[in-house]
């Protein structure tokens, strides 16, 4: 048994008829990491991501995420894991404290629990006094550490964060990053899909996907010496521009 990574995919594969969207992915994700998962639009990442969180079959190989394998217990591994998107994370037209409690009751913790794991991120965001307050009123980069805050609430081992700062200003991304290595300092591992390349090289280590491949992976340093570039945006240019896929 393999227990230095939480993440392992071997030979990954989903097929939609004849197209191959994920072609044979090999990778691991250790504890406490957080891992940058890139690639442009149509590279095949989103369909990763989804097999990683039991949200989609395998077509071929395997994954196993926190200890469950994602073909075969789909559920036990959406109750182990913690997920962030930029697209949907809250309910608008709930309250904070009520998308707390829907959210702990999704992830399958008990009344006193999500009592419990309420008040305290109450504390820790500052929002005791909000808790009354419908989500969609909140300025967003508050709104912003409550989805994550949520995403983490059943303290997961690992959580998938899917462009979870598109649209929002440099200064509150960077905030919201604090919130992430605090998570991962903690032992929780990170995956997280980003189109901002300053993002990623606060990256432990990433990878870049082209047509359904993962066709480089490392640290943002190693990465930037093996292709003798000044930034990760110069390796990503690199790596994806002869992509085939638009």
């Amino acid at each position: 048994m393999d227990t230095e990574h939480v993440i392992k995919a071997e030979e990954l594969t989903k097929r939609f008829g004849g197209f191959v969207a994920v072609d044979r992915i090999t990778f691991g994700v250790r504890r406490g990491e957080i891992f940058g998962f890139l690639g442009a639009n149509g590279a095949g990442k989103t369909t990763a991501m989804r097999m990683l969180c039991g949200l989609s079959r395998p077509s071929g190989g395997r994954a196993v995420v926190a200890g469950y394998d994602v073909g075969r217990q789909p559920e036990q591994v959406k109750r182990h894991i913690g997920y962030m998107s930029q697209k949907f994370s809250l309910y608008d037209d709930l309250t904070v404290i009520e998308n707390m409690r829907l959210f702990g009751g999704i992830y399958g913790m008990g009344k006193k629990e999500i009592k419990e794991k309420t008040s305290e991120c109450l504390r820790g965001l500052g929002l005791e006094n909000g808790r009354s307050s419908l989500v969609g009123s909140l300025p967003l980069g508050i709104k912003q550490k409550l989805a994550f805050a949520v995403s983490t609430f059943h303290e997961p081992e690992i959580v998938f964060l899917d462009e979870p700062t598109g649209g929002v200003d440099p200064v509150t991304r960077r905030r919201f990053w604090e919130q992430i290595y605090k998570a991962a300092a903690g032992g929780t591992t990170v995956f997280v899909t980003t189109h901002y390349m300053d993002e990623a090289e606060y990256c432990d280590r990433v990878s870049v996907m082209v047509d359904g491949r993962i066709a480089a992976l490392d640290t943002p340093k190693a990465l930037k010496a093996r292709f003798h570039a000044g930034s990760l945006y110069d390796v990503f240019y690199h790596i994806a521009r002869g992509a085939e896929r638009s």
